[in-house]
C-alpha cells in the first residue's frame, strides 16, 4: 500500500487491495495442489542404500575365506615359490594370510609340498589331525600330487591324499607363483559354496 505524500489517503481503494489480495491467494491456491515433497526423504534413501540382505552361510564363508591362516608341509623345493608368493611382488597377504603359522593349532589351511616318505606320513598326519575345524590342504607340486620323479620307490607316499584329504591341486615342478594363487582362489570359491547349517 502506498501512502501520498503529505497525505493520509491511500492510493489503492480498498476494492482493489481485496481484488490483489484475492489473486494472489488464489495464485498461491494454484501452486499448492500437489503436497510438497518430504526434505527428510534422503533419510530413507540412504536407510536403503546402507542395508545388506545375506545369509549366515556367506557371511562366515566370507570371514573364512578372507583370513586363511597357513601351515607349511614339508615344502622342499617348493619352497622357494611359496617364498616369492609370500613377497612383494605377489603378495600373498592381500588374501589375509600375511604370517604362516608355526603351530598347526593356529592353522586352517595347510599347503604341502615335497617328497612325503611312509616314515614322515603319520606326523604329516598328525598335523592335518592337530588343525583346527575347518580345515583344508593345498597339494603343490608333482610331489605332493603324485609322488614326482620318485613315486615308484619304495619308500614313498604316492601322494599326499592317501594320507589326507586334499581340497586343491596345484600341478608343477614346482609350480609358479602365479599357480599356487590360483590355487588359492580356486580354494576361495570353494570355501564359498559350503554350507554350514
Amino acid at each position: 500500500m502506498e501512502i501520498k505524500a503529505n497525505s493520509s489517503e491511500y492510493i489503492y481503494s480498498a476494492g482493489e487491495l481485496d481484488k490483489a489480495e484475492g489473486k494472489a491467494i488464489e495464485e498461491l491456491k494454484a501452486r499448492s495442489q500437489k503436497p510438497i515433497s518430504d526434505p527428510d526423504q534422503w533419510l530413507e534413501e540412504e536407510i536403503k542404500q546402507n542395508i545388506l540382505l545375506t545369509t549366515v552361510d556367506w557371511t562366515l564363508n566370507w570371514a573364512r575365506r578372507s583370513s586363511l591362516w597357513t601351515v607349511i608341509c614339508f615344502p622342499a623345493c617348493c619352497a622357494f615359490e611359496v617364498i616369492c608368493t609370500a613377497a612383494s611382488r605377489f603378495d600373498i597377504s592381500r588374501f589375509g594370510m600375511e604370517i604362516i603359522r608355526a603351530s598347526p593349532r593356529q592353522a586352517d589351511l595347510m599347503i604341502t609340498a615335497g617328497t612325503l616318505t611312509w616314515k614322515m606320513a603319520p606326523q604329516v598326519r598328525r598335523i592335518y589331525d592337530q588343525m583346527a575345524e575347518p580345515k583344508w590342504v593345498i597339494a603343490m607340486g608333482a610331489c605332493a600330487i603324485s609322488g614326482g620323479t620318485f613315486a615308484h620307490s619304495y619308500s614313498v607316499v604316492p601322494g599326499y591324499n592317501r594320507i589326507i584329504p586334499v581340497d586343491v591341486y596345484v600341478p608343477g615342478c614346482p609350480p609358479r607363483p602365479e599357480a599356487l594363487l590360483y590355487g588359492i582362489r580356486m580354494l576361495q570359491q570353494k570355501i564359498a559354496k559350503i554350507k554350514n547349517f
